[in-house]
């Protein structure tokens, strides 16, 4: 066996063993799931996680992040406006853009989200001994700094494609 082959075994099962674990979180709650227990859509729970990272955004920042068309995400918007989670506002460098972002209860409402997963996976962690966790975190300190590096890269990409 090739150390290719044996980095994309290796790859493949870290992948398989992440969706177990998500699958084993998302399913071992023993109190009620933020998420879950919201009546929102996928498309608006993606809009609410457009906005958590980008802060603000135009309908067609949206549109296009969604890939639909700019009547579609109105409703989408005017629907997360009813549940108080998001507010348009103009944009103070041109007025005729709306600006779409968070409102505190759409933060609110992605901390608690936030929240009962670190619950759930510390309650999970709490069951390692002390040498396992110094092991994780020294591995996941690797990760953040491989993912830092990643990100890096696609910000470089994406700038080259713009200018080229």
């Amino acid at each position: 066996m090739s150390v290719d082959d044996e980095r994309d075994r290796l790859i493949d099962r870290i992948g398989q063993i992440q969706r177990d674990l998500g699958r084993f979180l998302a399913g071992s709650r023993q109190h009620s799931s933020p998420l879950l227990d919201s009546n929102l859509t996928m498309r608006q729970l993606k809009v609410i996680m457009f906005l958590a990272v980008r802060g603000s955004a135009s309908g067609q920042d949206i549109a296009h992040h969604l890939d639909v068309g700019l009547g579609t995400v109105t409703g989408i918007v005017d629907r997360l406006i009813g549940h108080g989670l998001v507010t348009r506002r103009e944009d103070p460098h041109d007025r005729r853009v709306r600006r779409v972002e968070l409102t505190p209860d759409g933060h609110t409402f992605l901390e608690r989200i936030s929240e009962a997963g670190i619950n759930d996976f510390r309650r999970l962690l709490e069951r390692l001994d002390t040498r396992l966790l110094r092991d994780l975190h020294a591995v996941l300190d690797e990760i953040q700094a491989a993912a830092f590096d990643l990100e890096e890269d696609l910000e470089e990409d994406s700038r080259q494609k713009k200018v080229g």
